[in-house]
Order: structure tokens, then C-alpha cells, then sequence
């Protein structure tokens, strides 16, 4: 029995096991959904799906708290729960996955699972890595952080900058110390680093190989060296994106039907004073500004020229704008991408960094730094003025429309779980 575990703090991590469900239901696999829960629930309530909630499930206020801790935002030294309540989910989920045979449990960004797992002999496979795999740091293709992960970092020069991340990245142990003190009393296999807390028994790693510059083939022969798992392995599957079964509210529609450039701001899983500040920013140029504001509570920017509405279904929003703002999380990268978008990325960590980059080498993106939004109202009348970067964005577009992402994927994890 297959399970799969979305992190419904976050609403890609929800929004791509939802894409996982479908396809597997497709394929006529029985699959079980279990979470911590989380405001993104509802997507699992609105599409239907049947699940539960393990443990004493997360708030509001702590599913906010997850966020602002995690990789790239939080302190590198803690991880992300304390440990007391690792040792709660943890031990929820093993009661679990006993208690309805599970051999395969497929996390979204659920990382108490690489413990839980171990405990009960089942296997994990991963999808939230993205592109941010072992083969990328070894070809040094992370480029230099927008947001140095240590101090140390932040004195060097770029270059340098670049070379030490991807040069030292399997032995890097931000944000394990406490998996691995639970671990450790567990008496199970601890993650020696950061991409480690990243990579399951098994990880699918949601990209093409036109966009990430490294053949199939290749990225499938990786075996695992010092830092990692040695159990981990990879695999490529195509992009992975939300397809929220949700309408465009009719304000919303209004407001796209409108004349002249819009841009679209869709920054999840980010503190609202840092969409604030993107649209602020934005705000100068004269264009219409349609607003994502998903979980914060953002109308107070509401006016003639900026629209602000909740989650909403940007599969169809992107295709009918100019120019998307996002901080590059793979899924809103691919979802510009499969639209024919430009993308302008506001990078929050390394895997940002990474998603932005692959596509500006591809001349469909670009990017402004957090600590540079003084940029982006400029960045943003460059691309919106050079069609280039639209006919680069519909060059990615054209890639994609011939992968089916979610089959490919379901297809990999129903052949672990035979």
C-alpha cells in the first residue's frame, strides 16, 4: 500500500501530491493520504480526496511557524520542530504505516518520515528536492546564494561564493541536529546533511533534461558517496506542477479582462511583509498587479491597479498575464513555464537560486535578490519590454506540453510498491 504525506503547510507540497493522487488513482492504485495537517488541507477537501491527520495536527499559528523556520528562512542550527514533537509524529506515523500496511510513503516536505520510515522497513521517495539533487552540486551549478546560508558566506567574493557552496554543500548539516539527536535515540539511521534531508530511499526529481542540463542517463547512475544516505537513488520523471481544481473568481476574471500589462505576484510559503514589499515595489511602474495573497491577509493593498485575491488556480491565471513574480519554487517555475510566461524570481534559498538560474540560461527568467527589491520595478520594465524572454518562456512551454509529469511519476511509485 502506497501512502502519501503532503505537508498542507505548504500549498505546492499539497497541490503536487494531489497531482501524485490523481495519477495514481488513474492507474487504478489503491493509495492512502495522511498529513499534519495544515491550512492547505482544504485543496485535499475540495478535491475530494479522503484523508487523515496524524498526530495533534498543525494550527494556523504553527503551520506559520513551520514556514518561517524552515530551510532557507529559519535558523540552520534547529530543525524545524522541536523534539518532542519529532518524536510524536514520528512515532504517529509508524503506528500508521503498521497499522495499514504501508511499503511505500511518498512526503511532501513531510521530513519525519526518513525517521519513521526506518523504524517500520518502509520505503520513502521524495519529490521536494526539485532540481536540487547530488549531480548538480557535483557539475557546480548552484549558483551564488541570493541569501548566504552563514555569515562565513556572506564575506567571500561570488565566485568564490559559488564554488564553496557547491563544493561543500554533502557536508553541510544545517537544519539536521535535531532528526538526528531523535534519530539517535530511535536507534536509527541518522541524515548526515542537508541535501541528505532532502533525498528518500528513493527521488523523483520533477525537471527535463533540456531545462536541467544534465541527461537522464546520467542523473539515474548517481550513487551516493560521503553525506548521504547510501540507500538513496534517483530518478527523472518530468514536471510536476498544481493544477488546483478551483475557478477564477469573478473579480479576478474582471480584472485580467482588463487592458494592458499585468503581472501576476505569487509568493507562497512567504512572509506577507516580503509581498508586500515585491508589490510596493511593483506598484510604479503603472501596470495591473494581480496578488496571490493565498494565506495572508493582504487587502489592505487592494486598489485600481492591484487586485488581491487567495489561492488561485495559476495554471490558468499565468497563461493570461505578462510577466510572473514568484519566488521561484520549482512548481511556480514550471507552472510559468508551462503557460509560456516570463518568470522574475525573488529567490528565498539554494533551491530557488538553482530553479531561476536554469531558466535564465535559457533566457526566459530573471531574478533580483531579496535584499535588492530596489531592482525589481527595472527588472521588470526590461522583460516586459524585450519579447524575448516570451518567446524563451514558449520555447520551455512547447518541452513540457509533450512530458506527462504526473503519469511518469506514478508510474515510479506504483513500481516500488509492487
Amino acid at each position: 500500500m502506497i501512502c502519501l504525506l503532503p505537508h498542507c503547510a505548504y500549498l505546492s507540497e499539497t497541490s503536487r501530491m494531489l497531482e501524485l493522487y490523481r495519477a495514481l488513482t488513474a492507474l487504478g492504485v489503491p493509495v492512502r493520504v495522511a498529513t499534519h495537517g495544515g491550512p492547505h488541507e482544504r485543496r485535499l477537501v475540495e478535491a475530494g480526496v479522503p484523508y487523515d491527520v496524524l498526530g495533534p495536527g498543525f494550527s494556523p499559528a504553527r503551520s506559520a511557524a513551520f514556514v518561517a523556520s524552515a530551510i532557507g528562512l529559519g535558523d540552520p542550527g534547529q530543525s524545524m520542530y522541536d523534539d518532542q514533537e519529532l518524536r510524536t509524529y514520528v512515532q504517529a506515523e509508524a503506528e500508521y504505516f503498521r497499522a495499514h500496511g504501508i511499503t511505500v510513503a511518498v512526503t511532501g516536505f513531510t521530513l519525519t518520515t526518513l525517521l519513521s520510515s526506518r523504524l517500520t522497513g518502509v520505503q520513502v521517495i521524495t519529490e521536494h528536492a526539485g532540481s536540487f539533487v547530488p549531480p548538480v552540486f557535483e557539475r557546480r551549478m548552484v549558483p551564488s546564494p541570493s541569501r548566504p546560508i552563514s555569515r562565513r558566506l556572506e564575506r567571500l567574493p561570488r565566485w568564490l561564493r559559488r564554488y564553496a557552496v557547491n563544493k561543500t554543500m554533502h557536508r553541510l548539516p544545517a537544519y539536521t541536529t535535531g532528526f538526528n539527536r531523535v534519530a539517535a535515540e530511535l536507534g536509527v539511521e541518522e541524515i548526515p546533511s542537508l541535501p541528505a534531508l532532502l533525498l528518500g530511499d528513493l527521488s523523483l526529481v520533477p525537471e527535463i533534461p533540456e531545462v536541467l542540463g544534465i541527461p537522464t542517463a546520467d542523473l539515474e547512475a548517481w550513487r551516493p558517496r560521503r553525506g548521504y544516505r547510501t540507500s538513496s537513488r534517483l530518478t527523472s520523471v518530468g514536471p510536476l506542477y498544481a493544477h488546483l481544481d478551483i475557478p477564477i473568481p469573478s473579480p479576478v476574471e474582471k480584472f485580467l479582462s482588463g487592458e494592458g500589462p499585468t503581472i501576476y505576484v505569487a509568493m507562497t510559503s512567504t512572509p506577507p511583509a516580503l509581498v508586500r514589499e515585491a508589490v510596493e515595489a511593483l506598484q510604479p511602474l503603472g501596470t495591473r498587479i494581480l496578488v496571490a495573497g493565498t494565506v495572508h491577509d493582504l487587502q489592505d493593498l487592494e486598489s485600481a491597479q492591484v487586485c488581491v485575491a487567495g489561492t488561485l488556480p495559476s495554471h490558468l491565471v499565468m497563461p493570461r498575464v505578462d510577466l510572473a513574480v514568484t519566488t521561484a519554487g520549482q512548481g511556480s517555475t514550471q507552472t510559468a513555464m508551462a503557460s509560456g510566461c516570463p518568470l522574475l524570481g525573488i529567490p528565498l534559498h539554494l533551491e530557488q537560486d538553482l530553479n531561476i538560474s536554469l531558466l535564465e540560461r535559457l533566457g526566459a527568467a530573471r531574478h533580483v535578490a531579496p535584499p535588492d527589491l530596489d531592482q525589481l520595478a527595472a527588472t521588470a520594465t526590461t522583460m516586459l519590454g524585450d519579447s524575448a524572454y516570451l518567446v524563451a518562456a514558449e520555447r520551455v512551454q512547447k518541452l513540457y506540453a509533450a512530458v506527462d509529469g504526473p503519469a511518469q511519476a506514478a508510474r515510479v511509485v506504483a513500481g516500488r510498491a509492487a
